[in-house]
């Protein structure tokens, strides 16, 4: 039976066995080894073959220069031949494959000798070899150092739990000793641009370019222009810990109903997932500093901070898709689309399509007995020619039940669904492109133009609504038709369409014209006011669904009630006249027959249900867009994408998830731990002559092969 040291020194060393010859580790070596040795026929790998295997040109480094991945060439090559064989590579393989992996290669760097111990001489000497002749000083003869290695007079090997304990803390102890050179007179305040250079030196290779770039603003979070030694700190631990902060954010901005948090609910959230691993106010101040920098509204989405967390973080180019902000009376939606090329931005807007026709529907749906009652007071004629049927609307909905059932209260309504999307896609479309067009400088609209835009929309979508709602309308009179006169057949919505002709679909369609464009030139102004002026929307306020339903209600009930003469017009010349009736000429002689025999209030017929129908229908759409996309979110998962109802645009972001060769992961993590000693590790150029070759271990017999 071995023992614990034995056990200990065959873990780190990995030379008491051989690793098994997986099929992939086979694959892996045979892809890269391109050396073969002169006598035996034996495939090697050089140095440069091992950084092809571990870092794929075609990976981003971003923070760290590929070359200086040569320096894990060191722990590979573990018979010091300067080329590895298939077994060198597979031992390599599987120490990557520990879960301490990053820590393993490093102390095995330093472990000159390989006796499962570092030495100090060792480890100062290869330390000063690697380290750039400009970096900052560190001394190891310092108390920090003397509790780790000893004093001068009483140096002692590290194990390896010492080693990796000691290189947990370094970084720190390294900003501690550059603060204090920086910090001359003892104030206990360094520059904003040394604290820059300190930063950069230390901590560049794992830190957002938004970030470096913005280290000097960090004074900006104290009364003075100088960086504290508590700032420093506790950005330091913001740093550190950005891992956790990652979860805490995503679970945070996962809970908003906006997808952006503020400090206190980061704070919530942080006391929630952790115990004792608390942020300090300092920390959360930092945090939300540099994530905040482009917005000042103290409330911030997954995006703002993912520049901050993301080391490789770029600035994603944001597309608005044309038909998001127009489906089913839905808000503007804006994708990330880096990676899903043109089929996925098309995917996309089909889902969204597909989600807003669904909740455009539900909407119809609700309100289409109280659409089909105004229609039936609609076309009903007054007394002069014996057509009064209905003493109000709601002696015709119980009329309409007695005789021709519940269901009589949903005939039409095929139509309506097949015309919803379209209508509400083309109407609020137009609305934005001109209100973006119309926008002065400072990102305002003026009333005039509102009114104009909402007037535009309601013009446009008249193409799609007026065959439908001819439609539509003669399936909803129909009823009433085959209860009263004997030998007329129900029709469908084929023979009525097949009957009108392409021409026929259009009657009715000036008047249609009459009613959309003053409905969408009242509505669309009157909901953008009231969400702006009565319940204070802004950038740094988003409203909820309430105030969003209360604001499109109201919004519908001026609207619809201007517009009912319009509406009463259509609809009597789009209705087919019965025998007796008046058959309208046009619309000037369908309002002045009206007039003259019905009077006045024959104009303002089924307006109470035209309010009652269109100010909740778009509340209902909006309520069923948000449970449609919380039941089926983009791609499979909720997304971090905020979805404002109030035209605000937050892009989407996905996971932080690396997707390249484990061997590469885990390499980058270990040489992400190496450069925390020193930046410069693994950027010394190798000499040119075979003496001195033989100088660096593991890279003597390099040049012979």
């Amino acid at each position: 039976m071995a023992t614990v040291p034995q056990t200990i020194k065959e873990s780190l060393l990995g030379s008491e066995h051989h690793p098994s010859l997986t099929a992939e580790i086979k694959k892996n070596f045979e892809k890269f080894a391109s050396v073969t040795e002169p006598t035996s026929g034996e495939k090697l790998m050089t140095w440069e073959n091992f950084i092809d295997a571990i870092a794929p040109p075609d990976q981003d480094f971003h923070k760290i220069k590929r070359d200086q991945y040569a320096i894990l060439f060191h722990i590979a090559d573990r018979r010091r031949q300067g080329v590895l064989n298939i077994q060198d590579w597979a031992t390599f393989e599987n120490l990557l494959a520990k879960p301490d992996a990053q820590y393993q290669i490093a102390f095995r760097l330093f472990d000159v000798e390989g006796n499962g111990s570092v030495k100090y001489d060792d480890f100062v000497k290869f330390y000063s070899r690697n380290r750039g002749p400009d970096s900052l000083p560190f001394d190891w003869n310092s108390e920090w150092a003397a509790l780790y290695l000893g004093g001068k007079n009483s140096r002692h090997d590290l194990s390896y739990p010492q080693f990796s304990q000691m290189l947990r803390g370094l970084q720190s102890e390294r900003v501690r000793q550059a603060f204090r050179q920086y910090d001359t007179n003892r104030s206990g305040y360094i520059k904003p641009e040394d604290f820059q250079r300190i930063i950069l030196e230390t901590s560049k290779h794992k830190l957002s370019d938004h970030l470096l770039d913005n280290l000097h603003t960090l004074s900006n979070i104290s009364s003075g222009s100088k960086i504290s030694y508590a700032n420093v700190r506790a950005f330091q631990n913001v740093v550190r810990e950005m891992d956790m902060i990652d979860l805490i954010v995503r679970n945070a901005t996962s809970k908003s109903a906006d997808g952006k948090i503020t400090r206190t609910d980061f704070m919530n959230e942080a006391a929630k997932i952790s115990r004792f691993n608390l942020f300090s106010p300092m920390e959360a101040d930092i945090l939300f500093h540099f994530a905040g920098l482009d917005d000042t509204s103290g409330k911030l989405s997954l995006t703002d901070f993912s520049r901050v967390l993301d080391s490789s973080w770029r600035e994603p180019q944001v597309e608005t898709h044309a038909l998001a902000p127009a489906i089913g009376s839905l808000p503007t939606v804006t994708t990330v689309l880096q990676g899903q090329g043109f089929l996925g931005q098309a995917l996309d807007a089909a889902f969204n399509f597909a989600l807003g026709s669904i909740a455009g529907a539900f909407g119809a749906t609700i309100v289409y007995p109280i659409d089909l009652v105004k229609t039936r007071m609609q076309t009903q004629r007054s007394k002069v020619v014996g057509e009064l049927m209905y003493k109000n609307s709601i002696d015709c909905a119980k009329k309409v039940i007695r005789n021709e059932g519940f269901r009589g209260l949903y005939s039409g309504l095929g139509p309506q669904l097949i015309g919803v999307a379209p209508e509400k896609a083309i109407k609020l479309t137009v609305n934005d492109l001109v209100r973006s067009k119309a926008k002065g400088k400072d990102g305002e609209i003026t009333l005039p133009w509102e009114i104009i835009a909402g007037a535009s929309a309601g013009g446009c979508q008249v193409v799609f609504t007026n065959p439908l709602e001819i439609v539509k309308i003669r399936l909803q009179v129909q009823g009433e038709v085959a209860k009263n006169v004997e030998g007329v057949p129900r029709r469908s919505a084929l023979w009525i369409v097949k009957n009108l002709g392409l021409v026929g679909l259009y009657k009715g369609a000036s008047a249609c014209l009459l009613r959309d464009v003053p409905f969408s030139a009242i509505y669309f102004p009157t909901y953008s006011h009231l969400k702006k002026d009565w319940f204070g929307e802004s950038p740094t306020k988003k409203l909820g669904i309430l105030q969003l339903l209360i604001s499109g209600a109201i919004a519908g009930m001026p609207a619809a009630y201007l517009t009912t003469p319009c509406d009463v017009i259509k609809t009597r010349l789009q209705v087919e006249a019965r025998k007796g009736q008046t058959h309208y000429r046009g619309l000037i002689h369908c309002a002045s027959t009206i007039w003259r025999e019905e009077g006045f209030k024959a104009f303002y017929k089924g307006g109470p249900a035209r309010i009652l129908r269109s100010s909740p229908q778009f509340g209902f759409t909006l309520a069923a867009y948000e449970v449609l996309q919380t039941l089926f979110p983009v791609h499979g998962g909720k997304t971090a994408e905020s979805k404002s109802f109030t035209g605000g645009v937050q892009p989407a972001i996905k996971p932080l998830e690396a997707a390249a060769p484990l061997p590469y992961l885990r390499s980058r993590n270990a040489l992400k731990l190496i450069l925390d000693i020193d930046e410069n590790f693994g950027r010394t150029k190798l000499p040119q002559t075979q003496e001195a070759w033989a100088s660096i271990p593991g890279l003597a017999k390099a040049k012979q092969f």
